[in-house]
């Protein structure tokens, strides 16, 4: 009886540094997207606080009406200042249509809209 040989089984030396070399590319994938995710989370806190700046200046434009024009142009909320604009518009049904910009300097902004009712005088 005549032994056939077997090739041997296993893993050639080419085979084994382009699995490497894929490997390697997927880890740089995924570490390029974790960096990513990151810057993105990173500036996600100056964006909350502006939010947060612009709502507070539209509540306020809503209970003071016209007083609000003496509201200072600059908060601080958690450290960081934030310039406030607000500008006001009358629509055609009666209503001021209020924009509200909150930016912190070097860094991103919000706006916010909102409609109120004109004043009447008394």
């Amino acid at each position: 009886m005549r032994r056939v040989k077997r090739p041997q089984a296993g893993l050639t030396l080419l085979e084994l540094v382009i699995a490497i070399i894929i490997l390697a590319i997927g880890s740089l994938a995924a570490i390029r997207a974790s960096d990513q995710a990151r810057l993105a989370i990173g500036g996600e806190m100056p964006r909350l606080l502006a939010s947060i700046a612009a709502h507070n200046r539209v509540e306020e434009v809503r209970l003071l009406g016209a007083a609000s024009g003496s509201l200072p142009g600059q908060v601080q909320i958690a450290g960081q200042d934030i310039s406030l604009t607000v500008t006001r518009k009358a629509t055609s049904g009666g209503l001021q249509k209020v924009t509200v910009t909150a930016q912190i300097p070097g860094g991103p902004g919000a706006v916010l809209g909102t409609y109120i009712a004109n004043e009447v005088p008394l």
